[in-house]
């Protein structure tokens, strides 16, 4: 039966790795016109205290947005509660709410909703009006996730993704659907893991909508027309990743991780993280990324650091996670922070 697994777990992960190398991956060529950017947004303090490094590693709730595969792995007793506020950049605020509950045998199930808060608003302009109308818009990006993790063996475990995407900016909107797939092998007792994840596959969005339509003057009649915008494709990205975690004191632990990343809308990605914890209790994190082909428009962020703190409350296991990124921006046109407050409950 092991072998069983393993064997379709391996031609699933090679039907799925062919697909993308066919159809998504390539030298930026989509650079500048994926659909739904959201889905890149890092979710959860600790994963992005790590950059995402720890792919192989990540477990619990923390796993539904960087590789679903350990959603197998949660150490509370029936599930576990997410919520994360971030402050994004341009004074864009990202809310977070997630929740896995365990079925046993059969796995774990969860689902999350995250949103963003354009703050004020934008200001509207058209045509007529290139300095503003008067009006402002908030627009209303939701994306909605179903998810589903299982140890499939005691040493390989699985997990998927099903994302609804929604995007409203006034009259027009637009939605998609796109799946994740992970996986993670665990080699024994030496520390090591392996982790591999599919993000982000699914269909294209188009805008579509009333606030489109434009009246135009023709031959002195009213003619109306609508504006056929384009469709882009979601950002799909491929990931595979290492870790290593070893106790090297009564009760210290590190966990040194690093992930490759390759997508068609940047340049390859490497990750180091490396993550420190005592007791299993305080934890202390860091990582750094590589981008080998970078060009200038690219790497947006730098370095990220975070600290973390687990303890058992009342029947519960509470946490409270902090992350930081560097934002490489001389200019004002960015906030000056990235960062990350994260309540986890364990129950």
């Amino acid at each position: 039966m092991n072998l069983k697994y393993i064997k379709l777990l391996v031609l699933l992960v090679l039907i799925l790795s062919m697909s993308y190398q066919n159809g998504f991956s390539g030298p930026r060529r989509k650079l500048g016109t994926l659909a739904a950017p959201e889905l890149l947004i890092p979710m959860g303090s600790s994963s992005t205290a790590l950059n995402g490094s720890n792919l192989a590693s990540v477990s619990g709730i923390d796993a539904m947005f960087w590789n679903p595969a350990g959603l197998s792995e949660i150490s509370s007793k029936t599930g576990e509660f997410m919520f994360s506020h971030q402050n994004y950049i341009a004074d864009i605020k990202y809310e977070y709410a997630a929740g896995i509950v365990k079925l046993g045998g059969l796995g774990s199930i969860g689902a999350s909703i995250r949103s963003m808060n354009f703050g004020d608003g934008i200001k509207v302009a058209d045509e007529n009006n290139p300095d503003g109308t008067g009006e402002f818009i908030n627009p209303v990006y939701l994306i909605g996730t179903l998810s589903y993790g299982r140890a499939m063996t005691d040493k390989i475990h699985f997990g998927t993704n099903i994302k609804l995407i929604s995007e409203s900016v006034g009259q027009v909107s637009a939605s998609g659907v796109a799946f994740d797939f992970g996986l993670q092998y665990i080699a024994g007792t030496s520390g090591l893991r392996f982790g591999v994840a599919l993000k982000n596959l699914g269909s294209s969005m188009k805008f579509e909508g009333s606030g489109l339509d434009r009246q135009y003057t023709l031959n002195g009649g009213q003619v109306f027309r609508r504006v056929n915008l384009q469709q882009f494709d979601l950002p799909t990205n491929l990931e595979i990743g290492l870790s290593y975690g070893k106790t090297f004191a009564k009760n210290s632990n590190i966990m040194l991780s690093t992930t490759f990343q390759n997508s068609s809308y940047s340049s390859d990605e490497y990750k180091f993280g490396l993550e420190y914890n005592y007791n299993k209790i305080f934890y202390l994190r860091g990582a750094v990324s590589i981008y080998p082909d970078q060009e200038a428009n690219e790497g947006l962020f730098g370095p990220s650091f975070g600290a973390g703190l687990k303890y058992p409350f009342n029947g519960m296991n509470v946490s409270f996670d902090y992350a930081y990124r560097i934002i490489n921006d001389n200019s004002t046109t960015f906030n000056s922070t990235n960062q990350y407050f994260t309540v986890g409950l364990g129950f």
